[in-house]
């Protein structure tokens, strides 16, 4: 199935499944089958590394197969419905509804019609009350299960926590009910009631009173809440130190390292801040270990270090300092996520931009101490206008600046305040004497469940979209850019963030509508979402725009979030008091309750163990001498679906798995000396390509065919390494190619009418889009016949630039446009001048 349609989608690669490091059995081989889906595209969910955790997790285990399934592209959801195919996994491209339990990561509420169309693809029901033994079990985890209730009658169970924590005991109750043979769904459903963070919405009855509050009673005594699963010490969780490496350019195309979880800062506004904590951090130690041996197995040449709040790492300045230290002269780059201003000092950005500078973004939220008081964001403009000064004086030519409008108590003033803030930060210089670039983002305040800002109102639409247009219009000055979430996506976001159980009859009726990937602006439709909730009888502005009463229900109130409801209370009064509260990482218990001081508490590391430090090689070393050497490899089956540049990543990932170190270029961002023949468009198999590359004179050239084979994704093998003369090759005067059809017949009168014809002109359009005239006389040098089903065509680059096969089979054979993505086109030979 898969070898039909991958020709005829956009970025085929994205659903192979043969990634490095990931993982195939056989899935009749295996007791539990596990699909973890991620309703998203591709480029999105395979950023996401809870997801790896998982697959990790759960492939460790000989008795499971976990394999992935994301959000399918429009084109290849068209295709699936009219074949009438199923939505399948990427490892095994098997059914979806083959598996045994479908897993789904829920980070953005936005998602929520993915997971619609999903399980639509899949021929699953939506709603787990019309779900039977025949259908997997369908659970949910990830951030928004902490209101799991906009949600509930569509999933089984819920996860709410640390999935590492939970997974692996859902899964031994599963094969222990498996090996049972009761089929009782019921009696397996009991026994994950009674693991820690696992939510069983059929085991709660939804009633609502006369003010139209939802409240929840269970059907079973012992069971009336949820108590958040935790990993109590990260230094006892399995971690993934060989990653799935993506296909094509996912959102985050780098290692990524956790350094910690939780936040102890204490933002009133995030909900991450809240449901995370306590901090607990892994030892730089454990992470020196864990880049060393990613880095190994992945090949990649960026590190990212993530955390809520990377700046607040107990040993953040000595980890980059040995980060840089161990790994620069591997041209291996270290990045920072957003920074609270103050955080990031002059020292370390002098230390990580030793091998390029990345991105630099700080997030001071609010434009006036005021207003940054009431959020409890622990910055000064002092902190921010130097950190500022700090980026341009080191280089850093633009920065990033967050903002959100509609917090609460915000004033007219705390706008302007805002525009000031800006436009004096502008005017700040750099090394060249020349005011930096200022990228400006504004977003609208959603308030959040578990947050001290739960009980807090969202600004109507109409206000939400008066003031980001009064702040674009105050910033139309040279040197900043300024960009805005669409407010009728924070709208939505907003009412899926604190809606109930009646939200899942608004899902179903916005998917008939054709909502999906609501997360894309180009996607997004917030008319069908009006018509929607106007047709199930749903007042968003219930949800958003009215403020709660502290003593009103919640719709997720049986969440023991383990941050005590008591402690929001105080925290929402000191808010309105603009009562700044202290950083409990800095030994101040603020009585959350998020610790129990036993097993649960703050666990943090301030230096590093014994170990000297690594030594620090030169970047490129002096003395060292280098070879050109020229690749010969081949490009078939599944590799003609890369694209070229995506294919230049995977043989540089490749050349570093494989310890052969290239010759990189002198300057500011160095770049790996290496250079590809003629590039491939996607679709086109070759059996000759080459590739050069300079590399240390100590490197044998006839160890690195095994050696870079061994890492390289199925179809795309090296045949030869010799020394070359040059470090690149003319562009071909004449390619030939050998073409196969799958559906239809090439028709010898056709070709037998194009080489009677004196001019045969077709127009192409060019990169500009413009239209131009080709005679395929001047261009095509030979074309036989081979069978009816088979050609071989040579075709000259001529002035107008590379003709490529499929230009010419329409023109010459009327060929469909089907039946010419369906054909198999492979590169016999090029020849040159």
């Amino acid at each position: 199935m898969i070898k039909n349609i991958l020709p005829l989608v956009e970025r085929p690669s994205r659903y192979l499944g043969t990634e490095i490091n990931a993982v195939k059995k056989d899935l009749n081989r295996v007791k539990l089958r596990f699909a973890l889906a991620f309703p998203d595209l591709y480029e999105i969910g395979t950023s996401h590394f809870g997801m790896q955790i998982l697959y990790h997790l759960l492939n460790v285990d000989p008795d499971i197969a976990a394999e992935r399934v994301f959000a399918p592209g429009l084109d290849l959801e068209a295709l699936l419905r009219k074949t009438g195919k199923p939505l399948f996994s990427l490892e095994s491209h098997a059914p979806l509804n083959r598996f045994h339990i479908i897993g789904f990561s829920l980070l953005y509420e936005l998602n929520y019609t993915n997971v619609l169309t999903m399980l639509d693809l899949a021929g699953i029901p939506f709603l787990a009350a019309d779900r039977d033994n025949h259908h997997p079990l369908i659970i949910a985890g990830g951030p928004c299960t902490c209101n799991p209730e906009p949600m509930a009658d569509f999933f089984d169970a819920m996860i709410v926590g640390d999935g590492e924590a939970v997974i692996m005991q859902l899964t031994a109750e599963w094969l222990r009910w498996n090996r049972s043979s009761s089929g009782d769904r019921r009696l397996l459903l009991q026994n994950w009631s009674r693991i820690d963070g696992v939510y069983i919405p059929s085991f709660f009855e939804a009633n609502y009173d006369e003010h139209s509050f939802q409240t929840l009673r269970p059907l079973f005594p012992d069971y009336a809440e949820v108590k958040r699963a935790i990993v109590d010490d990260l230094e006892r969780t399995p971690f993934p130190d060989n990653p799935v490496v993506p296909f094509g350019r996912p959102v985050h195309d780098r290692l990524r390292l956790e350094v910690s979880r939780g936040c102890t800062r204490g933002c009133r506004f995030c909900q991450a801040g809240m449901i995370y904590r306590p901090v607990r951090e892994r030892s730089p130690d454990n992470l020196m270990s864990l880049v060393s041996d990613s880095i190994a197995n992945t090949g990649y040449e960026d590190i990212s270090m993530l955390s809520l709040s990377t700046g607040d790492y107990g040993c953040l300045a000595p980890l980059i300092e040995r980060l840089m230290a161990r790994f620069g002269p591997e041209h291996v780059a270290v990045s920072l996520p957003s920074l609270r201003a103050g955080t990031l000092t002059p020292e370390l950005m002098k230390l990580i931009k030793q091998v390029r500078k990345t991105g630099f973004t700080i997030a001071p939220e609010a434009g006036s101490q005021r207003l940054r008081d009431v959020i409890n964001k622990n910055i000064s403009e002092k902190e921010i206008f130097d950190t500022v000064q700090d980026a341009f004086q080191l280089g850093w030519q633009v920065i990033k600046l967050y903002f959100m409008i509609g917090l609460p108590t915000e004033t007219d003033d705390d706008l302007k305040e805002l525009v000031s803030l800006v436009q004096r930060l502008r005017k700040i210089k750099g090394t060249n004497r020349r005011p930096g670039k200022i990228n400006v983002s504004v977003a609208t305040f959603i308030p959040k469940s578990h947050t001290p800002f739960q009980w807090a109102s969202q600004i109507a639409l109409a206000e939400s979209r008066n003031k980001i247009q009064w702040i674009h219009h105050q910033l139309k000055i040279a040197g900043v850019q300024f960009k805005w979430q669409d407010p009728e996506v924070s709208h939505l976001e907003g009412l899926w963030a604190r809606g109930d159980r009646r939200l899942s009859r608004l899902l179903v009726a916005a998917y008939a509508r054709g909502c999906k990937l609501d997360g894309w602006s180009d996607h997004f439709d917030y008319r069908s979402w009006q018509e929607a909730w106007a047709e199930v009888g749903i007042d968003p502005n219930f949800f958003t725009t009215r403020a709660r009463d502290l003593n009103e229900p919640l719709p997720w109130d049986l969440i023991d979030n383990r941050v005590s409801r008591s402690y929001l209370q105080r925290e929402w009064a000191n808010a309105c008091e603009h009562k700044v509260i202290e950083d409990c990482r800095q030994g101040f218990c603020n009585q959350c309750g998020a610790c129990d001081f036993e097993t649960t508490e703050l666990k943090l590391y301030e230096a590093f163990g014994e170990d000297s430090n690594p030594a620090c090689e030169p970047l490129n070393p002096a003395g060292v001498v280098y070879q050109h050497l020229c690749v010969s490899y081949s490009k078939t089956e599944q590799a003609r679906y890369f694209g070229h540049l995506e294919m230049i990543n995977i043989f540089l990932r490749a050349l570093r798995r494989a310890g052969i170190p290239l010759k990189y270029s002198q300057g500011f961002h160095p770049k790996p000396k290496i250079s590809f023949d003629d590039p491939l468009p996607v679709g086109i198999e070759s059996q000759h390509e080459q590739f050069f590359l300079s590399v240390s004179d100590t490197i044998d050239p006839a160890t690195i065919t095994g050696l870079l084979s061994s890492h390289l994704p199925e179809g795309l093998k090296i045949h030869s390494c010799t020394l070359a003369t040059r470090t690149s090759r003319p562009k071909p005067s004449e390619t030939t190619y050998l073409v196969r059809l799958h559906d239809g017949r090439f028709n010898q009168d056709r070709l037998s009418f194009f080489r009677n014809s004196s001019e045969f002109t077709i127009s192409l359009s060019n990169r500009k889009g413009k239209l131009k005239k080709i005679d395929l006389k001047d261009m095509v040098k030979r074309l036989e016949l081979l069978d009816s089903k088979q050609l071989q065509v040579s075709l000259s680059a001529g002035n107008g630039g590379t003709l490529r096969p499929a230009q010419i089979l329409g023109p010459i054979f009327k060929l469909s446009e089907l039946q010419i993505k369906q054909s198999r086109v492979i590169k016999l030979k090029s020849a040159y001048r």
